[in-house]
């Protein structure tokens, strides 16, 4: 399975291992910085690094040809359709919280601002719409109380998301496909960027 990943940051090269760790083969990194941590850790490996033209986008020639799956880990660029089109499976993301609760920037910052007893992440497919795209995998867990959404992230959230980023990775290798379950937008929420949010 040939894997276009997007990303940047301490997540996005714990994501490159991961898959690599479950043998497939990322072909494409594609950062917004050609600087960040996700980029050294790409070219010291050997795989190509591309550089987004536009921070805020990812556009299809950016994408690795013959891809079968787009990932993304810690990116804030929209994936555009055209991109998605031109891989096989069309692309995924993880979000740290329980889809379609707190969509957007600060969603552990919310999770903790709202004082949910309960946080998780999701890995979902990406859409047209920020953090709308049908569920691939989900699950819940405990808040701590006291907890910083920094340390809720690292604690719980992070590794959470390599375990479903990895399970779905996995099905799709046995499988062809994704799973999909709808997002039920009577629940959904919004996570907007907060002032002191640290990204």
């Amino acid at each position: 399975m040939r894997i276009t990943l997007v990303g940047s940051r301490h997540f996005g090269v714990t994501t490159l291992n991961t898959l690599r760790q479950h043998g497939v083969d990322v072909v494409r990194v594609v950062v917004h910085d050609g600087e960040d941590r996700l980029a050294a850790a790409a070219r010291a490996i050997g795989i190509e690094v591309v550089v987004q033209a536009d921070p805020k986008r990812v556009i299809v020639s950016e994408i690795a040809p013959n891809t079968d799956l787009i990932v993304t880990a810690h990116s804030h660029a929209r994936v555009t359709r055209e991109a998605l089109a031109a891989a096989k499976l069309g692309g995924i993301g993880y979000h740290p919280s329980l889809l379609p609760r707190h969509r957007g920037i600060a969603a552990v910052e919310w999770t903790v601002k709202e004082g949910d007893p309960i946080a998780g992440g999701t890995v979902y497919h990406l859409a047209d719409r920020m953090d709308a795209g049908a569920i691939a995998a989900q699950e819940w867990v405990f808040v701590k109380k006291g907890e910083t959404a920094r340390e809720l992230w690292e604690r719980a959230l992070a590794p959470l998301g390599q375990k479903l980023l990895a399970d779905v990775i996995y099905h799709a290798k046995a499988h062809g496909s994704l799973p999909a379950t709808p997002q039920d937008e009577e629940f959904a929420t919004k996570a907007p960027s907060l002032p002191d949010a640290k990204h």
